[in-house]
């Protein structure tokens, strides 16, 4: 049901380098792994060295095989030392997560948020201008490939929130992850501020 286009490929592409594009990537899935493993079920489960992590830093990385093939490409979120959010894609949730399941070895505690979770993200050269409409957080301060956990207070009516500065466009650009009941409220309140 999700519109790929609205007027036209060239608008959006260009709408997206001079000033910014919204896009609904809720579809994406999210994974919430907790507990005192799992740190080291996180470590096992991707090809990357995610000890380099600390809390607010995101890496992209990839899940394998044992012969070296890839089982998905993903985002590791590190909240804290004894929590990660992993964000998969979305047509290999179910997927990604029965491997994740299967070979969760140290008994790290998985919760599949996906359902639950809406993902909006604003790319271009505007994006944090009109974020920053709507927060207190200073968003200047957000380098690429770090997260701000719930900002200061609420964001908009989100009870957890978080703000990512991730990109995939190739211009300055944020995501927002907040609970799904509230995503129109925050759709709305970024078509308003942009």
């Amino acid at each position: 049901a999700m519109p790929i286009q609205y007027t036209g490929i060239i608008d959006e592409h260009m709408a997206v380098r001079r000033t910014a594009g919204l896009f609904d990537v809720s579809h994406m899935g999210e994974v919430i792994v907790r507990g005192p493993n799992a740190f080291d079920f996180v470590q096992h489960l991707v090809t990357n060295d995610i000890s380099t992590l600390y809390d607010g830093r995101v890496m992209y990385t990839v899940m394998c095989l044992p012969d070296g093939g890839i089982v998905d490409d993903l985002l590791v979120y590190r909240i804290n030392e004894q929590e990660y959010m992993l964000v998969i894609n979305a047509a290999n949730v179910e997927k990604d997560i029965e491997w994740m399941q299967a070979n969760n070895e140290v008994g790290a505690q998985l919760d599949n948020i996906s359902d639950d979770t809406a993902l909006l993200a604003i790319q271009g050269p505007s994006a944090f201008e009109i974020v920053q409409k709507l927060t207190d957080f200073p968003l200047d301060s957000l380098k690429y490939y770090h997260f701000a956990p719930q900002p200061t207070g609420t964001f908009l009516s989100c009870e957890r929130a978080i703000l990512s500065h991730t990109g995939y466009t190739g211009e300055p650009g944020l995501e927002i992850y907040c609970e799904a009941s509230n995503v129109k409220a925050v759709w709305d309140a970024l078509m308003e501020a942009g």
